[in-house]
């Protein structure tokens, strides 16, 4: 039996290439300014030609949650898909630096890893032509028994919906971590991805999840409503754990007939807020899996998401906060 965990991740596993470019760039590979684009493999080869030295580090949103939560001291575990390629290589050797337990060897074939290019023009805009590549490859029998393990938690993230195997290789880890008794969380991933796979996430909800993760605008695209106030209401007939986002309104945590309002805090300025709900969502599960209260935790993960976006990328540094 695999080591039990507190945190197993299940994404999209993406390499982050950082890169500082100017606007000439952006134009010639036509590229709207703060866009994110999906692209093909061809299109990844012309536009990394094209970069100047790049920072490149293992990304996605559940992977940046799991990297996070072992930052803060917890035992944390994640399965993805990449390639045994350079970027296969980044990505596992940088998650398994943080401790995190990588239950998916690099597979010898198949398109090449994931890659999203990051170009930050001089004013901090951050434009995003992604590849996904090998992550959509991630299969059913990837999911086993074994490489799940026995999760206190684990969580999983609506793009996952968007893969081939997808709803299949979700539904069996879910099962299979529901039985061995772990909390089931979903984060939402974007309102466009809930606008797709509403029904899907919708039954998910009402089934196997324990825990949802939003912001407000994805929590509002799942109940169909512009009302935050409906939303709280929905959220709390459903008696399961909603933890809400609200850049800078703060957060709402919902569970049956608890509602705990968390402010945000304020900084002097905004340095990248690329990641903070990855952050915010690391110092969450890290507090619940450590038996602290809502309240607290919802400070805590204030507090993580604070210290993200006052600096140059979604990573918390390893020892920032004491145990």
């Amino acid at each position: 039996m695999t080591e039990r965990v507190q945190l197993l991740g299940i994404s999209n596993a993406i390499v982050d290439v950082l890169a500082h470019v100017d606007e000439a760039l952006l134009a010639r590979i036509d590229a709207p300014r703060g866009s994110m684009t999906l692209i093909d493999e061809h299109k990844a080869r012309e536009v990394y030609g094209l970069m100047g030295p790049a920072t490149e580090v293992s990304g996605g949103s559940v992977a940046n949650t799991v990297a996070n939560f072992a930052s803060l001291g917890g035992r944390a575990a994640y399965i993805g898909r990449v390639k045994a390629d350079q970027l296969g290589d980044i990505f596992v050797h940088d998650m398994r630096s943080l401790g995190v337990d990588v239950r998916l060897p690099p597979a010898a074939d198949g398109l090449p890893t994931a890659r999203s290019y990051i170009l930050i023009t001089p004013d901090g805009q951050r434009t995003m032509q992604t590849y996904l590549g090998a992550c959509t490859q991630l299969a059913v029998s990837n999911i086993t028994p074994e490489t799940v393990g026995d999760p206190e938690i684990l969580l999983v993230e609506g793009y996952l919906w968007d893969l081939p195997e997808g709803p299949a290789l979700i539904e069996k880890a879910m099962a299979i971590a529901h039985d061995r008794g772990a909390r089931i969380a979903l984060s939402l991933s974007d309102s466009m991805c809930v606008d797709r796979h509403r029904a899907e996430f919708t039954r998910a909800v009402e089934g196997h999840v324990d825990i949802v993760f939003a912001d407000d605008d994805e929590v509002m695209s799942l109940f169909e409503t512009a009302d935050f106030a409906a939303v709280e209401r929905k959220a709390a007939e459903l008696g399961k754990l909603f933890v809400m986002t609200r850049s800078e309104k703060g957060s709402v945590i919902v569970e049956g007939e608890v509602h705990i309002r968390q402010e945000a805090i304020q900084v002097p300025r905004v340095v990248d807020s690329t990641g903070a709900g990855d952050a915010y969502t690391a110092g969450f599960l890290h507090g619940l899996a450590n038996g602290k209260a809502l309240d607290a935790c919802a400070r805590f993960a204030t507090e993580c998401a604070t210290a993200v976006i006052q600096q140059v990328g979604a990573r918390i540094e390893k020892g920032r906060f004491s145990p």
